[in-house]
């Protein structure tokens, strides 16, 4: 029997309330199956943006391909909606839902196993009811109480509550999950998954004391034997991480968190400005995203782009997904176990 099943383990199909977060821009098919294998829900991330996006839609579809060859079980993808200064929908954003549409038209045992697309940054707004009538399990990520009810209203199917100390893109509200999850959860009706901070059984007991459904982690599985296609520098700078080693800087569609060093340095002094004020946006853009494949791929720890959560610094191991994700939830189920077995039994008042 699975420790914890609720709402969202049986919307979504999977034995616990776990899911791996986006992760970019490289490749991800490895992780993700290695989650969605574990009984969590894994995701394939979008390749960056580059110059030529059918390029980039056919990467992005040979990565899906990937994660399907190695998993039989639900698993999802992650594209962050991107919008320009006049707030209009940039075209990778477009390219590559359309892209994940069209081929789970085209193969009918794909879209058995793709089952979920995770939108972030801007509104999914036309997306919405696009990906609903694909019949897709629908999530998107909010960094603020109105962003969420926003979001629920318009059909979207789970809501993730992104707390501020996430690793990669952050909210630009700046809230904590300690403050977010317990608004939203209150706030929507759908399914809520907690991200931000999680790292073991116990930020799972309490995302569900606060009325979550999960948790989604990044950081945490970064640091896994599953996660063989990033450089192990890349892993063994986020197990060096001490307290107050990450830095929240300007990223692509707003503000990033990643660890302290040259590159992020350069970024830190720009919050603030727009991109018009240091360098062309498009070029500056293109350099962040390779900045950041720079780390994944070649370990240019120093130069390159560490995006990671302040959870970083209290992660000292490379973990064995299959053994974490089932020993994570029963973990939680026995610490609230435990909790609610310590409380009194009230009696009856004369």
């Amino acid at each position: 029997m699975n420790p914890i099943v609720n709402r969202y383990t049986e919307l979504v199909g999977i034995d616990h309330p776990i899911v791996q977060e986006g992760l970019g821009p490289f490749r991800t098919p490895k992780l993700a199956a290695a989650v969605s294998n574990a009984g969590g829900l894994g995701t394939v991330s979008m390749p960056g943006m580059p110059a030529d996006l059918a390029e980039g839609a056919r990467v992005f579809r040979d990565h899906i391909e990937e994660c399907r060859s190695l998993t039989d079980r639900p698993f999802a993808v992650n594209i962050p909606v991107g919008v320009d200064g006049n707030g209009v929908v940039l075209p990778f954003t477009d390219v590559y839902i359309r892209m994940v549409l069209d081929a789970r038209r085209a193969d009918p045992d794909l879209a058995r196993h793709l089952t979920v697309l995770t939108t972030s940054a801007g509104f999914p707004g036309e997306y919405i009811a696009m990906i609903k009538d694909a019949g897709m399990i629908h999530q998107h990520k909010v960094g603020s109480t109105r962003q969420a009810v926003k979001a629920a209203e318009a059909g979207v199917d789970v809501i993730i509550a992104a707390g501020f100390e996430m690793g990669g893109h952050a909210p630009s509200k700046a809230v904590h999950s300690y403050v977010l999850v317990p608004s939203v959860t209150e706030a929507v009706d759908v399914p809520v998954l907690l991200t931000g901070g999680a790292r073991d059984a116990r930020g799972l007991a309490a995302a569900l004391a606060m009325g979550a459904h999960g948790v989604a982690m990044g950081t945490r599985f970064i640091t896994s034997t599953a996660n063989t296609d990033w450089h192990p520098a890349y892993l063994q700078a986020l197990i060096d991480a001490q307290e107050g080693d990450d830095v929240a800087f300007d990223g692509v569609y707003g503000p990033c968190r990643g660890l302290r060093n040259a590159a992020s340095a350069r970024l830190t002094e720009h919050i603030g400005h727009t991109s018009s004020d240091i360098v062309d946006a498009v070029e500056l853009t293109r350099w962040k995203i390779e900045s950041m494949q720079r780390a994944q791929t070649a370990g240019d720890v120093r130069d390159g782009l560490v995006l990671a959560g302040q959870v970083a610094s209290a992660i000292d191991d490379i973990i064995e997904i299959a053994e974490f994700v089932p020993n994570t939830a029963a973990g939680a189920a026995q610490i609230l176990r435990r909790l609610a077995s310590s409380l009194p039994i009230p009696t009856a008042s004369a």
